[in-house]
């Protein structure tokens, strides 16, 4: 087969050609298509799997890392995102950057368990109506702003008495050295004995103080 490159015209056995080819680093789009005739469609990279991707980028991975390591102190992660980002602020997608790195700093556009369990205990909601919240919030916004139920309740479970162990030193006067106790005590600032209310009472009161000091 003769060689279509311009100043070239050579001639190659036909199982050399694709390697011949793939030698001449200015390969156009239309001879890349011309090697392709009666391949498979070239599809995008983002549709590809995972391994797939990996395979077609693995020539450029390469190179970053060489680069990384000679300039960067061998940080592809960071060389990678930075690219990421400048690329988004090239085509003036600046909220998505802004978004990107947050999330790469760890303050995420999410709220804490602990602020969800405080918004959702004094704004009174059941358990069923924060979830309707929550998933309908999350199906919007495509963001997951509000956190699930059960990250709510390991955030309770840290107020609950007996999670902090911890004791005075050196021990106060006066002071029960019992540690079984939450943040809050079970009293919760009721003023009459605790006898004189329904367990429910003292349960919702507690939560609710929970719930500030969550949010605190």
């Amino acid at each position: 087969i003769r060689c279509p490159v311009k100043e070239c015209d050579e001639e190659i056995s036909h199982g050399k050609y694709g390697q011949h080819l793939s030698g001449h680093k200015e390969m156009k789009g239309e001879l890349y298509s011309y090697i392709n005739k009666g391949g498979r469609p070239r599809q995008h990279l983002l549709s590809l799997t995972r391994r797939a991707q990996k395979h077609r980028l693995r020539e450029l991975k390469r190179q970053v890392k060489a680069f990384a390591e000679k300039e960067e102190g061998g940080d592809i992660k960071a060389v990678c995102m930075t690219l990421f980002l400048l690329a988004l602020r090239a085509k003036n997608e600046h909220k998505q950057a802004d978004e990107l790195e947050a999330i790469m700093q760890g303050r995420g556009s999410g709220l804490h368990p602990a602020v969800c369990l405080a918004i959702r205990i004094n704004t009174f909601l059941s358990c069923s109506q924060y979830h309707k919240m929550y998933r309908t919030v999350k199906a919007v916004t495509g963001r997951q702003i509000f956190q699930p139920l059960h990250a709510l309740r390991t955030a309770e479970k840290a107020l609950l008495p007996g999670y902090h162990p911890f004791e005075w030193k050196p021990p106060l006067k006066n002071v029960s050295t019992n540690t079984e106790v939450g943040i809050i005590d079970g009293l919760s600032g009721l003023p009459l004995s605790i006898d004189d209310y329904p367990v429910d009472t003292i349960a919702k009161r507690f939560r609710y103080d929970a719930a500030l000091v969550c949010a605190l």
